[in-house]
């Protein structure tokens, strides 16, 4: 009689882990079979656990006019990412330095250097007395991981959050006083991140692009530096490509496309939003910025729309110094 029992026992035991084994084989195909696609909706980045890290002050570069300045890193999704920081001379505030997540246009991955570009832009804002963090996305300079573009992957965004998440670990810095910054294709990266991490407190958006993705197939994108024939760029070409054919053209009255909408889900925006745009941009149309004013108004959204008459994508002088001033008053206000 107890050998029987020793037996049933033994039996309901090793039926009981072939459940939880089989249950888990289950759960991990069912990880694994997630559709293609869905790491860029809005309702899984807005559940995804987004974590900083320490931040690595590397190297030491020339002073600024009031600011030093240093190559720094952090990790991103396990990667590491690099960038420019620049922080004000002089003792913090007691709440810490307001600061500025610097989200960068497209550039060549393969000729983007951390030094260079928006050179002006930073000096700028770290002249304003704010702590900037250009941040090179994966892939661009010594950053590692691949160059995926914005419009169809979430990576970037998440190198940005990541960023903020890490910057709000130093002591110097008001974790309540961070905003960002994005030019060009980071315009819908910035806008992105902020629907799903609320401690981006303002953000500011110059000659953005793509936020309900009818109108990428309404005005599309004319960048000649864009080359289709890179590695990095057919890797973000074929990825769209799979997506249109998977799910149709961009078209929000489709589920999917709905889903990665920015504009579909404008609800989540909390802070608030500053555009910039030159009429005479010749690679991202001004219609972008238009149709995004006119949903953030629908939904009673603050924001400010600033559009010049001249200064081409680069919002460049003469508008230059007047659209950069709007934008140091934005955050000094916001943040």
């Amino acid at each position: 009689m107890v050998t029987v029992c020793r037996l049933l026992f033994v039996w309901i035991a090793v039926l009981s882990l072939s459940v939880v084994v089989v249950a888990q084989e289950a759960e991990s195909t069912e990880e694994a079979d997630e559709p293609l696609g869905f790491d860029l909706t809005i309702g899984y980045l807005r559940e995804l656990e987004i974590e900083g890290s320490e931040i690595v002050f590397e190297t030491q570069l020339a002073n600024g006019s009031n600011y030093f300045q240093y190559i720094a890193s952090y990790r991103s999704e396990g990667y590491r990412i690099q960038g420019l920081m620049t922080i004000p001379f002089g003792i913090a505030p007691e709440d810490g330095f307001k600061a500025i997540v610097f989200n960068h246009g497209y550039i060549p991955p393969r000729s983007y250097v951390t030094t260079e570009r928006y050179v002006d832009y930073v000096r700028y804002l770290a002249e304003s007395g704010f702590v900037v963090f250009k941040i090179d996305m994966r892939g661009h300079g010594t950053s590692e991981g691949e160059s995926q573009g914005t419009y169809f992957s979430p990576g970037y965004t998440i190198d940005a959050i990541s960023a903020l998440k890490s910057m709000q670990s130093l002591d110097f810095i008001d974790p309540d006083g961070i905003g960002m910054w994005g030019h060009s294709m980071s315009g819908n990266l910035v806008l992105r991140a902020m629907l799903i991490e609320p401690d981006i407190k303002a953000g500011v958006i110059w000659a953005g692009a793509v936020y309900s993705y009818d109108d990428f197939a309404r005005y599309s994108i004319t960048d000649p530096s864009f080359n289709p024939s890179a590695s990095t760029s057919t890797q973000v070409i074929s990825r769209g490509r799979q997506l249109r054919e998977l799910y149709g053209p961009l078209d929000t009255s489709h589920p999917y496309w709905a889903a990665v909408s920015l504009t579909e889900n404008i609800e989540y925006l909390e802070y608030p939003l500053q555009l910039h745009h030159s009429i005479n941009d010749p690679i991202v149309n001004i219609g972008y910025t238009y149709d995004l004013s006119t949903v953030l108004t629908e939904n009673n959204k603050e924001h400010e729309v600033h559009a010049y008459e001249s200064g081409g994508h680069n919002i460049s002088a003469p508008a230059f110094n007047e659209a950069m001033r709007r934008t140091v008053e934005f955050f000094r206000a916001n943040l």
